[in-house]
């Protein structure tokens, strides 16, 4: 029973800590790179389309995204979605392929998306506990049910403490490494 609950934590916490890499990988840093524009949907015959679904997005040089949509009658329409997305990008229709550049991030703007990184670390801290307090509140009813006994929930309710403090470690590891990476020239 307790490796239930701490499986069942374990899941939970990796996909808090999955979901939380997924928004720093969106932070811009300075550096071109395709998941930049996950975010960006495309209005596609009616229907709001993830860009990656569009088109094939790759790093042209290290400030420069090349974006090549399958379907060249598209071209406009991902321009504008590109330009509407609120990341201060200024794409252009070469031919038949959009080229995103990225402007140099400024002192003021590497601080502003560090506070953001901040902000989602915190999200993410806050989720895990989330985690924490309903699994110790299962615990505490397969108690009361005498499902478990109250040795086996107190080592149930450790090892679970024990898992979020090693996933509020890997939190503050990514937001580090995320921080080192914004403020780095």
């Amino acid at each position: 029973m307790i490796s239930e609950f701490a499986n069942k934590a374990g899941d939970k916490m990796q996909k808090s800590l999955d979901t939380l890499s997924a928004n720093m990988s969106k932070l811009r840093t300075g550096r071109a790179q395709p998941n930049l524009l996950d975010q960006v949907m495309v209005d596609y015959y009616g229907s709001a389309t993830p860009l990656k679904q569009l088109a094939n997005i790759v790093v042209e040089d290290a400030r420069t995204l090349a974006v090549q949509p399958y379907d060249q009658g598209s071209l406009q329409t991902i321009e504008k979605a590109i330009q509407d997305s609120n990341l201060d990008l200024n794409p252009a229709i070469m031919g038949n392929l959009i080229r995103v550049p990225l402007p140099t991030l400024t002192e003021e703007r590497r601080l502003e998306y560090t506070k953001i990184a901040k902000n989602e670390a915190e999200n993410g801290r806050i989720a895990i506990r989330n985690i924490r307090r309903d699994l110790n509140t299962e615990i505490k009813n397969a108690q009361k049910d005498k499902l478990v006994s109250e040795d086996d929930a107190k080592r149930a309710e450790d090892k679970i403490q024990q898992l979020t403090n090693d996933y509020i470690a890997k939190v503050d590891s990514v937001l580090e490494a995320k921080e080192k990476d914004l403020l780095t020239v």
